[in-house]
Formats: C-alpha cells, structure tokens, sequence
C-alpha cells in the first residue's frame, strides 16, 4: 500500500457533528496519520496512512470512544510445514497498513486477520498465495469436508510412491554394506558404474516427483531470504544428489578417496520426510475431531409439519416459526421451544452431564442434542449461524486460531533458526574440510545438520495443544472463548464466585411473607407487579408466588432498577420501594423492628430478606430461599485440594451470604456488595484471579477479572463478558475447566521442552561434535527420520489431551 491509498472505516458512536470532530482530532494527533477526515452523517473516517499502522488508528479510535468496525476474515492455507512458514506469512500481512491484526496457525492451517472492510477476503488469500502458500478464504471449505483428510491422502500417495521408488535404491546400496556376498555378486554382475546410474535414475524420479513440493517452495523461498523447513530439505536432499552426480558422471572432478554415492541418503530422506508429514497430517485430522463430531451432530433432513402432515425436508430449507416432528431416536435439527409432547432428550453433547432431561411444551430445545422415546413437536426459533450448535463450533473455532503468549517465545527462535541452521551447515562444511577425512564426510556431516534441525516440532507445540484442548472443552461442556484463557487459567490462585445461580440453583422461591398495615397478599401484589418487569432471579420468584396465589396484578409504572439494591416503581398511586436493607437506609426509611427482626433470623438461617416499603413506610418483608447447587460442596472441596483459595462475592445480605459460606467450606465470604464494589474486590485480589458468575450485574467483574467464567444457564451479556463459558450451569464445570488449562498448559510445557532439547541435543551431534572422542556421527537417513518423528511425537503427545479433564 502506498501512501495515497484511502482507508475507509466505519466508526461506532458517531452521532452528531462533534463525535466526528472529535474522533478526526484523536486521528490527526497521531503521527503517520495523513488527511483524517470523519463524516457524521455516513459515520465513516477516511484517512491515509504515512507509517502509522492500522492497529494504532483503532488503539486512537476506541481511546477517544468511537471504535472502528474492522473486519475479521479467516483464510484456509496449504504448504505450510514449520513455525517459520507460520511466522513468515504473519509478518507479511501485518506489514500491511490496512491489516489491525493477523494470527496465523500452524496447527490450523489458517489465519485470523482482522483488517478494513475495504479489503476483500480474495485479496488476502491471494497475498498469501503469492507468499508461496496456495490459501483460500475459509467460507469456501465444504462445510463438512475435513481438509486434514484431503491432505493426508495426497501426502499418503506420494509417500507409497516415493517409498516404491527408494526400496531399488536403498537395497541395491545398503544390501552390499550389510551383506558382503550380495555386493560381490552384485558388483560383479552389472558393476558399480551402471548401479550408480540406476541409483541416480530411481532417485531423481523420487526427488522431481513425490519430493518436487520441497524444491518448489523451498528453494524460492531460500532465493527471497526468507528459509523454512522445505529449504532445509531441498538443500540437504539436493546436496546429496548433486554430489552423488558428480561423482558418478564425472569422477575426475572429485578426489579418489571422496567418490561416494549418497543417492540413497537423498531418496530415504525424502521419502521419510513425505512418511512424517503424513503421519503428522493424520494426527493433525484427530486433533480436530472435535469440530467435526460437533458439526456431524446436526441432522442434514428434517420433517416439517406442513397441512398437518409430515414432509422430510433439508434441514437448511427451515424458517423461524415452522413446525417440525421429532421422532423418538431422532436428533434434533435447530433451536427451538416444544409446543407438543413430553419426553426426555439427551443434551451430554452440549452440556456433557449424562443424565437426559425432561422436555415439556414451552421448553427449549438444542439442536444436535438427541431424542428418547417419545414423539415432540416443536418451532423452530433459530437457524444458521444463530443457533447453539453453530455458536459452540464458532466459539471453539476461535478459541483454537489464538495465539497464547507462550507462542511468542516460539515465534521468536523459529524466525531466526532455519538461517542459523544454514549457517551451522556451512560451518561443519568447512570444518570438516579443514579437519575431516575428506570431502564425502564433509557433504554427509553438512546434510545431516541441514535435515535433523527442522523446526516444525516447535512450531506445533503450542497450537495443536490448544487445538485438541479447546475442542475436548467443548466436549466436557466448557468453551474457551478465547484461546489464551486456557494459560491464564492454569495460572489461577484466587476464585471468585457469584451467589445467586451460581453455588446455588438461582430459582429462589418465597419461604415467608411479615407484612405491617396490609394483607400478604396485597403486598405480594404490589411487588409483583413492580418485579413483573425484572429478570433478576429474585424476582421472578416473587412473581411465581403471586401466580401460585392467583392474585391479580395492578399495573406499575415509572420502574427503576438499582443493581444490587432494588427498584422503585409507581402502583395503584403508591409509591413503592423494594429491596435489600441498605436500599431503605440510602432512602431514608426507617425499618420496622419486628420486620427487621425476622429478616435477621431468616437470613441466619441462609435464607434472603427482601423489604417492601410505600411511600416512605416499612411494610413487608419476604424470605426468599435459594437451594445449593448440588455440586456446590463438592466443587468448592476440590478446588482447595487444588490448592486454590475460593471466596464469594455477593450482592445479598451478610448474613445470609456467611451462612452459605460456612456451609460451603469457602475461605472467605464478602456480602452486600454493589456491582462496582464486586468490580473493585475483583482488582484488589491481582493476578491469577477468576471470577465465576451468572447475571447481568456479574458481566463487570466478568471482564475485570484475569479469567472470567460465565455460567452457561447465565445471561448473555454475562456470557459475552466471559473468557470462559461453562455449558452445563453447574459449577463442577469450573474443576474440569481448571483441570484441562493445567494439563493443556503441562503438555505444551513437554511438547516445547522436548521439541527444544530434540534440537539442542541433535544438532551438535550432526554436526560431528563426538567424532574426535570416538563417538558416532550422525547419519542423513537417520536424521530424516528423527525429524519427521519429532513432529508426530509432538502431536501425538498432545492428542492424549482427548482423555484430559
């Protein structure tokens, strides 16, 4: 992009002519910033860029209050084969003026770009493709079509073809070398020369054929200065053809004692290189199993009710409000609510608990969740993109393309490693020349160091263990809606929990009504009809009784809600005030002391006082009792064992809050705290500290803390402001979350360790290090070999996380 070039994005908040001043003043004080103009009325800034980047201009714009909408795009990418493939493309887009943000994963095959919308899709992948590494944008995949099997078959045919070619090679060499006799005889038949053409002629079948994908990409990428592994490969597989050429069509240009044919080092390490990359391809193909068993769950057909009879249809053909027939056995096509039938449905897919659940009309069903015995009928309420399943899949996906942190360390030593590698390999070259037996030694101890120094280990072993770690989330029912919250979790040394829905069920029912001057009924009345439109747990239990009573419900107006306090609201002209005890008191009330002491004792007991106060008088009081969650004990128990401290941190009186905790077993119980004191709580605990609520007044402490953990049954605003997102709604899904960070963050531990020490222990013996000492050197084939296993152990290593948690 050159400097003339507009870039036009569209701002969020822009709603008069001084949001856009504004906004145009945050951009013109950022150097790099050329002519930065925002228009009002089509909310839109056009600016140029003159060494700024794109990520400053909206780091600029969301200071100032208005964000700019960026587009984020996901390329599929084939022929990348190590970390500095990865890196290489990463730092091509991000050198784009027009590109915020760009995540390439190795493990993925793909790329995460955020950029401005006036860059297409195409575009980026065919950037990309010019790069070397034939991309395409992802929405173009089949969607069921799992590109790891596509590419382990290609890889797999090419292998055996390869394999056929080098079995003549490696015999007609190394048969001679392992028994005497068949040399003799062999060399006496046909003689050396012809045999070293045969050699020369099967090899270069195996290297312009199944190994022409090293040379190709390899060798431009070496002419442009930017190396990766099929560099490495070219040069080694190369070197030890071209010399075994030479020596055989023209000896006279090689010493006596160096006329060595290394025709078969060349064919094996290519054909054992083909073999790693389809063994590597085909783990790679397990390690996102996952998304495609949760994909493989929505049905392809579906029978729509239709003049009252049932017609099998495409699934994708359904609409918001059809009806459809689920048949006992059958799966679930798309989200919707049941208006016939009663029955149970197996939703382990989605929440991972075993036990099915019992469906009535008017209870919401899941799609790819499974039927029992009974028929149902039920209205589709969302299709595409917005249903569950589709989400979960997206969430995951998301989760898998992130780069954690520990990535950058990795990103930093395969960036520089292929060129050090090189430069290693000329060195040995050298020395082994100046101090070696001869050149052929020289050759072999140079390719040796060129092919057992792939970084390919160590660029997957962060992004395959985060690849099968998220996906075996989705399976225990917790979605990582990031992918770094997988490392910050594992780092957790403090929990915060929420009260209400989260250690318990958050279906708090009336357990006792005090009232002063009225009936229980006109009061439970009066603040139905203010808590009619609430959707605070607490409230819908009062509404639930005043239906259980039959009462008939005045009209409220003028209601207003206060977090953590309570609401106020107009009724039949009374002006009502309901809350907790710290609401009367910033009202000024006086509370009635026969009321206040039945709150105290029922909150003592663990239940939750709620005051009714009209027109400036104490007239009610409620009791409203919330069950533990089952697994509450047993959640809070594990957790200490795990050595973490656990604390709540509620809105509802202390004394009721200290009841629960000392039932709980918790460390510490901190109650009657606003949503901006949870928030302050949340950043005085520092770093390693989670947060685990339900409700909307939770989403600030949510965001605020290092990992926040929504419940699934929660609000989505709560879930939106998670990292995390626990499916089921049970808090054991918090101890299988922390269990599965920790082993994800243990494997990567040993994959990088192992990928590491591979490197660091190989190399130098390559490179000859143990020959003075009498100890061996290190053969190309071998090399090869330990090569292409490094990558498939690192993968393999990380599948075992599919029986993590």
């Amino acid at each position: 992009m050159t400097q003339t070039d507009i870039i036009d994005l569209p701002l969020r908040g822009i709603s008069c002519g001084g949001c856009a001043a504004r906004a145009t003043r945050a951009l013109a004080a950022l150097p790099g910033v050329i002519e930065p103009n925002v228009n009002p009325m089509t909310r839109h800034a056009q600016l140029r860029l003159d060494g700024a980047t794109l990520a400053q201009v909206q780091d600029a714009l969301t200071r100032a209050g208005y964000p700019a909408e960026l587009t984020t795009t996901r390329i599929k990418i084939e022929g990348m084969t190590c970390g500095a493939c990865a890196a290489r493309i990463q730092r091509a887009l991000q050198s784009r003026p027009d590109i915020a943000e760009a995540q390439v994963n190795l493990a993925t095959r793909a790329a995460t770009i955020s950029h401005a919308p006036s860059v297409g899709a195409e575009d980026l992948a065919d950037m990309i493709t010019r790069l070397g590494y034939p991309a395409r944008p992802a929405g173009t995949d089949a969607a069921k079509a799992p590109v790891h099997d596509t590419e382990a078959r290609t890889l797999r045919a090419d292998a055996l073809r390869a394999g056929l070619l080098t079995l003549p090679v490696f015999v007609l060499e190394m048969g001679g070398h392992a028994v005497p006799a068949f040399h003799h005889w062999l060399h006496g038949l046909v003689g050396h020369q012809k045999l070293w053409l045969v050699q020369m002629a099967l090899t270069a079948a195996v290297l312009a054929g199944p190994g022409r994908r090293f040379f190709t990409t390899g060798i431009p990428a070496l002419l442009r200065g930017a190396p990766e592994m099929n560099s490495l490969v070219a040069l080694g597989a190369g070197t030890a053809f071209l010399f075994s050429s030479v020596v055989t069509l023209a000896p006279g240009l090689v010493p006596e004692a160096s006329r060595h044919v290394w025709f078969e080092a060349a064919a094996v390490i290519a054909t054992l290189i083909l073999t790693g990359r389809y063994l590597e391809a085909r783990a790679r193909g397990k390690a996102g199993e996952a998304i495609r068993r949760l994909i493989a769950l929505a049905p392809d057909q579906a029978r729509l009710i239709r003049d009252g009879k049932s017609v099998l249809v495409p699934t994708a053909s359904l609409r918001p409000g059809d009806l459809v027939l689920l048949q006992p056995g059958e799966r679930v096509a798309l989200d919707g609510t049941v208006t016939e039938g009663q029955g149970h449905i197996d939703e382990s897919m989605l929440t991972g608990e075993p036990l099915p659940v019992l469906k009535s009309p008017g209870d919401k069903v899941t799609g790819g969740t499974l039927n029992g015995g009974s028929a149902l009928t039920y209205r589709v309420e969302a299709t595409g993109a917005d249903t569950v399943l589709s989400r979960i899949v997206a969430m995951v996906e998301s989760a898998q393309a992130t780069r954690l942190p520990v990535q950058a360390l990795v990103d930093r030593v395969t960036r520089i490693f292929v060129p050090v590698i090189i430069a290693l390999s000329a060195l040995t070259l050298a020395l082994w020349l100046a101090f070696g037996p001869g050149l052929a030694e020289a050759v072999t101890a140079a390719v040796a160091v060129l092919i057992i120094a792939c970084p390919c280990a160590m660029g997957l072993a962060v992004p395959v263990s985060v690849m099968v770690g998220s996906g075996r989330g989705a399976e225990l029912g917790v979605l990582f809606r990031r992918g770094d919250a997988l490392q910050k979790l594992a780092s957790a040394r403090v929990i915060g929990f929420d009260k209400t829905g989260t250690l318990t069920l958050g279906r708090p029912s009336v357990s006792g009504i005090w009232t002063r001057g009225l009936t229980e009924d006109h009061a439970l009345a009066l603040m139905a009809a203010a808590e009619a439109q609430s959707e605070h747990p607490l409230a819908r239990a009062i509404l639930h009784e005043a239906e259980a009573r039959a009462l008939s419900l005045p009209r409220a107006t003028s209601v207003r809600a206060e977090a953590g306090r309570g609401l106020t609201a107009e009724v039949d002209g009374l002006s009502l005030l309901i809350g907790n005890e710290t609401a009367l008191t910033e009202a000024g009330i006086a509370a009635a002391p026969a009321l206040m002491d039945q709150a105290e004792a029922v909150a003592r007991a663990g239940a939750t006082p709620v005051h009714l106060a009209i027109n400036g008088r104490h007239v009610a009081s409620l009791a409203l009792s919330d069950r533990l969650r089952p697994d509450a004990k047993t959640t809070v128990a594990a957790l200490r064992a795990m050595g973490l401290r656990v604390v709540m941190l509620s809105g509802d009186v202390p004394a009721t809050a200290q009841a629960v905790g000392a039932e709980l077993g918790l460390d510490e119980v901190k109650a009657g705290l606003s949503p901006q004191q949870k928030l302050q709580e949340i950043r005085a605990m520092g770093a390693g500290t989670v947060f685990v609520g339900d409700g909307i007044n939770d989403a600030p402490a949510l965001a605020a803390a290092e990992t926040g953990l929504a419940i699934g049954s929660g609000t989505d605003i709560a879930i939106e402001a998670a990292d995390a997102v626990l499916i089921s709604g049970e808090s054991a899904g918090v101890v299988r979350a922390l269990r599965l960070s920790r082993a994800v963050m243990r494997n990567i531990r040993q994959n990088l360790f192992w990928a590491f020490a591979y490197n660091t222990a190989l190399i130098p013996v390559a490179m000859g290090v143990l020959v003075p000492f009498g100890g061996p050197a290190l053969s190309p084939m071998l090399g090869a070999g330990a090569m292409a296993l490094s990558s498939v152990s690192v993968i393999g290593n990380a599948l075992r996380l599919r029986r993590a948690g």
